[in-house]
């Protein structure tokens, strides 16, 4: 149960019938001071105008303590004494001369106390319901809150708020004005719609290794962000997270931003993630062969890219494990705009998932039509003229596990889907590139932080600077990402991570340099952070006894 309605109990109190005798018992029982309860009800007594009614103590459960307090005080009786005005009737001789008018009738009071032993009066139980939160802030996000009229404010419960809340119904009275003014003959005019309830894809157990990983991660790289989602190969999303973020059940206070879906509501950049796509296609079209012996040239400036002197000769797997710009828009040179267009447009990129209408930011792929040659040239590593948030970058990743096609992502457990898996690229290449994703997280690869003891582990990290005012900021305000799959073959978990401009990243070398924030030594270390908290405790996935060696530490 990720949101329910408890059942609570409040005390309403009628000033004007509560008898003060009772009121030292009455303030023991609700466990407040009797002076505050005095104050509390002094003050309704002195209203001029609006409700009497009093309530003194709400959101109580079942179980409180205060229930049969009061239950036990409501079998007590208690002298109670009431003081009342009595009129002095005339004798014969005084009435006679009032009615003669010879004599004003001034009438005289005296008072009078009548006191009878009495049960306390004016305290009533009322039912009360409270929406609860049992997984707290790790969902808040996905989730969302429901405001003080008990509608759905954010998120989920904004989102569905048709479903879960119900309707109420309508009943028709006839009015008979001349039967005393009562009404009669009931007709059910419109009938009362309960609420449904709504299952979630999300596992509990998942969500909460995500999110403890995200937590950590944005508190030790100073990031200013973070998020994540966790796919499963069939399109189901078993995680949704992001941090900072509220607890929906802790009413005091309420931050708009702490209820960001920035999984789904952020289109960015995605930064080298999208690399793999490109070796894909030209994998796919044959334009390349991804062997040993293939090697690309990356001695020659193409653009903007200069060489960077460490490299003649690159093979494609050595251009995923560094990482390469220059290696990986050599290949792009030789693929087609439009084909491009079309594979990113398949992989789902600037088109609506449909999970979350009202918040998701479906990003932007530009028509090929408008592209230069540097649109092209940086789309092949993630920039230029495409824009995604994060939940579609991981359904691109669902190629590997899915031998080259991809299905619909999937929140609601019993939704059903019109769509279908959207074949994209091969088997065979799919498989090629998912064996040099592979080498991704080895000693040699960028992606090595990602490494996860005796588990094969396959992905690709990514760095892209941050647009503030317009324009690339060049001053180490970057986000950076992992995207990766476990195992490799037949991947049962996908994971896409993302951290808003990290300041302080692990460097193994040099703990002091802590400055210089990438993709390898950010986010991937996120990824490796939840995703061995969650196959620990996952018995269906063989570990690999031959990666065991030469693991780093992880420093959170």
């Amino acid at each position: 149960v990720l949101a329910s309605n408890l059942i609570l109990k409040k005390v309403n109190l009628d000033p004007t019938q509560v008898q003060p005798e009772f009121i030292p018992k009455l303030a023991e029982a609700l466990e407040i001071p009797e002076k505050e309860l005095r104050s509390a009800i002094a003050k309704k007594l002195n209203r001029k105008a609006g409700r009497k009614h009093l309530i003194i103590r709400k959101n109580l459960e079942l179980t409180s303590p205060i229930l049969e307090n009061l239950n036990d005080l409501k079998k007590i009786k208690l002298e109670v004494c009431t003081t009342k005005q009595k009129k002095v009737k005339l004798g014969l001789l005084d009435r006679a001369l009032v009615i003669a008018n010879l004599k004003k009738d001034d009438p005289t009071y005296v008072s009078y106390t009548n006191c009878k032993t009495r049960r306390i009066n004016g305290v009533e139980l009322e039912e009360d319901t409270r929406r609860y939160y049992p997984k707290s802030a790790s969902l808040a996000p996905l989730l969302g809150r429901i405001n003080h009229d008990k509608q759905g404010a954010s998120g989920i419960e904004r989102e569905f708020e048709h479903i879960l809340a119900g309707q109420n119904g309508i009943l028709q009275l006839n009015f008979d004005q001349e039967s005393q003014g009562s009404y009669f003959n009931p007709v059910m005019t419109k009938k009362v719609k309960h609420g449904e309830n709504i299952e979630l894809t999300i596992d509990s157990n998942i969500q909460y290794h995500a999110y403890a990983a995200i937590k950590k991660s944005v508190t030790y790289h100073n990031a200013d962000s973070g998020s994540a989602i966790i796919l499963a190969p069939n399109g189901e999303i078993l995680a949704m997270v992001n941090y900072p973020a509220d607890d929906p059940n802790e009413k005091s206070t309420y931050n708009a931003e702490n209820y960001r879906n920035r999984v789904l509501s952020d289109k960015v950049e995605p930064g080298s993630t999208m690399k793999p796509f490109t070796m894909l296609l030209a994998l796919d079209q044959g334009k390349i062969r991804a062997t040993e012996d293939e090697l690309i040239d990356v001695t020659k400036r193409i653009g903007h890219i200069k060489p960077d002197g460490k490299y003649k000769q690159m093979t494609i797997k050595k251009i995923l494990q560094k990482s390469h710009n220059l290696g990986t828009i050599n290949v792009s040179e030789r693929l087609n705009k439009e084909d491009m267009y079309n594979t990113w447009k398949k992989l789902g990129f600037g088109r609506p998932l449909g999970l979350i209408p009202s918040i998701e930011n479906s990003g932007s792929l530009r028509h090929f039509d408008s592209w230069g040659l540097a649109d092209k040239r940086t789309l092949s590593f993630g920039h230029g003229p495409m824009e995604t948030n994060l939940a579609q970058l991981a359904r691109a990743y669902l190629v590997f596990a899915n031998e080259g096609s991809i299905p619909p992502l999937k929140l609601l457990k019993n939704a059903i889907l019109f769509d279908e898996k959207t074949q994209v690229f091969s088997k065979e290449a799919t498989h090629r590139i998912a064996e040099l994703l592979d080498a991704v997280v080895t000693w040699k690869g960028s992606g090595y932080r990602a490494r996860i003891k005796g588990y094969d582990v396959a992905g690709k990290t990514g760095t892209a600077e941050m647009v503030i005012n317009g324009s690339y900021n060049k001053k180490g305000a970057k986000r950076t990402f992992f995207t990766g799959f476990v195992p490799v073959e037949k991947p049962k978990y996908i994971m896409a991570v993302r951290l808003d401009h990290p300041k302080r990243c692990y460097n193994y070398y040099n703990s002091n340099n802590r400055g210089k924030c990438e993709g390898s030594n950010s986010a991937a270390m996120t990824f490796r952070k939840a995703m061995e908290n969650i196959l620990s405790s996952d018995q269906s996935i063989k570990t690999n006894k031959k990666k065991i060696d030469h693991y780093l530490d992880l420093p959170f």
